[in-house]
């Protein structure tokens, strides 16, 4: 609010030698000026509404309305973080898409308060993977505030602290599998109702059956920071690219950001069709085994290859960021 009110005082400031003779007819001039900086103002993080203009004696008026105004620089550990000018750009590409990926699960409904965790492996390292700032909501989180940590638990890069349980589980999934180079997890309330079925995930629907026979099962261990939790993470998922862990939440790992994304969008609209499905009480229709066979052939993950699916779907994700709020990457 106090940088509010500077920066309007500036304007007054600027506009009122110029309006000592001011008439009504000066008043498109100085609102022309006071429009121009007020764009400034919008730009630099504040929030408000341009209203009307009047005249008290001879000086033009702006009178704003305004619901909320929150500098940007003022939002917790929302900022940057890392140094730009450190990072390669292959790291930063990767950082831009990680930063964007948790604002759609914003988008999405997937978030879990400050909870939760993605991640993405540093390129060109074997023990280094990129995680959010814990007590960051996943709107705040930009790629310049991401965390770079070691599989040893020491940050690389960044000023906040990791959560414990999102170390474990990410460190775990990306040494046993060189190939993954992204993990999302999530504590959606579909995915969490999914998980506590003994029945497991069901060939209700086509995006069931296109990740059915690519998902695995982790059964639920209160010391999920411990040794032998991870060891049991990575051993579960063995060579699949989604897990249900059960009493938990669901996990997706590829590649790539853009292929774990799309196999975590799958698996979440399976399971909300499925709690949907079931909870209505009717007989249901499953699908036959030769269209079960063919949705998972289509869905099968090519380690050598990004799906055509997720390849298409990412800009198209990305577009709409664009054109919402680019603040990811920052």
């Amino acid at each position: 609010m106090v940088c509010f009110r500077q920066s309007m005082r500036s304007l007054q400031d600027q506009t009122t030698g110029a309006s000592k003779r001011a008439s009504p007819k000066s008043i498109p001039k100085c609102a022309a000026l006071i429009t121009a900086k007020w764009s400034n103002i919008q730009q630099s993080g504040h929030y408000g509404h341009l209203h009307t203009w009047s005249v008290v004696g001879r000086h033009p008026v702006l009178t704003v309305l305004y619901s909320r105004v929150i500098p940007r620089w003022s939002r917790p550990l929302a900022e940057q973080i890392s140094d730009p000018g450190t990072i390669s750009d292959a790291e930063w590409a990767i950082r831009t898409d990680l930063a964007a990926c948790y604002r759609l699960f914003v988008k999405y409904g997937w978030t879990d308060l400050i909870f939760t965790h993605l991640s993405a492996r540093v390129p060109g390292t074997s023990d280094q993977y990129l995680i959010n700032p814990y007590g960051l909501l996943f709107e705040e989180v930009t790629a310049s505030s991401l965390l770079k940590v070691s599989f040893a638990g020491d940050v690389i890069t960044g000023d906040y602290p990791y959560n414990d349980a999102g170390h474990a589980i990410h460190s775990a999934i990306l040494q046993a599998r060189p190939d993954v180079n992204a993990v999302l997890h999530s504590h959606t309330r579909a995915g969490m109702t999914v998980s506590t079925m003994q029945c497991g995930l069901l060939p209700l629907t086509q995006q069931a059956n296109e990740v059915m026979a690519n998902v695995a099962y982790h059964a639920y261990d209160i010391a999920v920071g411990a040794e032998e939790e991870c060891e049991r993470l990575g051993s579960d998922i063995a060579d699949k690219h989604a897990m249900i862990m059960h009493n938990h939440g669901l996990l997706t790992c590829a590649g790539t950001i853009a292929e774990a994304f799309y196999l975590m969008y799958t698996l979440e609209n399976a399971c909300k069709v499925q709690v949907d499905a079931l909870a209505s009480g009717q007989v249901l229709h499953y699908t036959k085994p030769s269209a079960q066979a063919a949705l998972s052939a289509y869905g099968k993950v090519n380690p050598e290859k990004q799906s055509r699916s997720s390849r298409k779907a990412w800009p198209a994700m990305l577009r709409m960021l664009d054109a919402n709020d680019p603040s990811y990457k920052n």
